[in-house]
């Protein structure tokens, strides 16, 4: 029956995952339901690893995984985009860190695979979604910082010091490739677009103790340093550009080999054809419209919290804003 069933877009049921430095901030600001007493830390919205997949959430595709749309529709949802050793592409997700999360890195594509198994090359991005008066990041290191004073600060304290430091706020974008050293500071709440991929190494995670065990958290510093680099800390890949008309302005935020990311603004009553043939994802951030396709005969409501994926061989989809709107939209290039 998938096999006879067109391309359309589609939602997926959020994956929450608690976390030691979490919050409520998913459901406060994206009114997700969130279970009761729990520090959830991230909402996956669109996931093919091992152990977690995204299903549809309603429409006629409900029930079904990420994995058997691509399985079954190919290029009809892909658009010519490669999978990424075998999955979907991309991993997205919200992150709420009431707390810092730990200094940690992922590794590069040399060392994932001599490595093997499930270890896969993690390059990521952030968009600030909330940030407090002090809210930051870290990122990179400071110029000059050798592997020696590294594992130095470990071993004697003063790893902060160490990292660079970026005060952020809503509407801010970072890139994180590989091999970066890194940690989302508290009191900011982001979505994360990344490959897909879960192997994180944690070099320092501030001396805290997981009150359900007594215990601090397991640290991975010698696989930590073998990721680390140590060179020039210059990224690339956030220069800004803009496109404006009466009805919709859209920000060039990241662009690099794995993903590309823009935040889209469109206005209350706008009504007109999704001009896309490339897979293309919404992370909703505000506002209400509903995509029609099938001339008109077929509707998906979207609203603030939702991701929305439109496939490449979607049947002329078409969109109708009932308020203001802002999402980021996130496309792969097809090399």
């Amino acid at each position: 029956m998938l096999a006879s069933m067109k391309p359309c877009p589609l939602i997926f049921k959020p994956i929450f995952k608690p976390r030691i430095w979490g919050g409520r901030k998913i459901q406060t600001r994206f009114e997700k339901p969130l279970p009761a007493d729990i520090s959830i830390g991230e909402s996956w919205e669109l996931a093919d690893l091992e152990n977690d997949q995204s299903v549809v959430a309603a429409g006629p595709m409900q029930g079904r995984t990420l994995r058997d749309l691509f399985t079954k529709w190919g290029d009809d949802l892909l658009g010519g985009i490669p999978l990424f050793e075998g999955r979907f592409p991309l991993l997205l997700k919200y992150l709420d860190a009431r707390e810092h999360l730990s200094v940690q890195v992922h590794p590069d594509a040399a060392l994932a695979a001599q490595l093997g198994g499930s270890v896969r090359v993690k390059n990521e991005a952030w968009y600030i979604v909330e940030a407090e008066a002090d809210g930051c990041i870290y990122r990179g290191l400071v110029d000059g910082v050798t592997p020696e004073q590294f594992s130095q600060a470990l071993l004697e304290g003063g790893v902060e010091k160490l990292l660079k430091r970026i005060p952020v706020r809503a509407g801010d974008a970072y890139y994180l490739p590989s091999g970066t050293v890194h940690a989302l500071g508290g009191g900011v709440l982001v979505a994360e677009v990344q490959t897909p991929s879960d192997t994180t190494y944690r070099v320092y995670d501030w001396d805290r103790v997981d009150v359900s065990t007594g215990q601090p958290r397991e640290l991975h510093i010698e696989r930590a340093m073998q990721c680390i680099n140590f060179g020039d800390q210059t990224i690339e890949g956030e220069e800004r550009s803009h496109v404006a008309s009466v009805w919709t302005t859209i920000t060039r935020l990241v662009t690099c080999d794995s993903f590309m990311i823009e935040r889209v603004r469109m206005v209350e009553g706008l009504d007109q054809d999704i001009p896309y043939e490339q897979l293309v994802v919404w992370m909703v951030l505000e506002g209400r419209a509903t995509i029609s396709w099938d001339d008109g005969r077929s509707h998906l409501k979207v609203g603030m919290g939702d991701t929305v994926l439109i496939p490449a061989g979607a049947n002329k989809c078409r969109l109708q804003t009932e308020t203001d709107c802002v999402w980021i939209e996130v496309t792969i290039p097809c090399n």
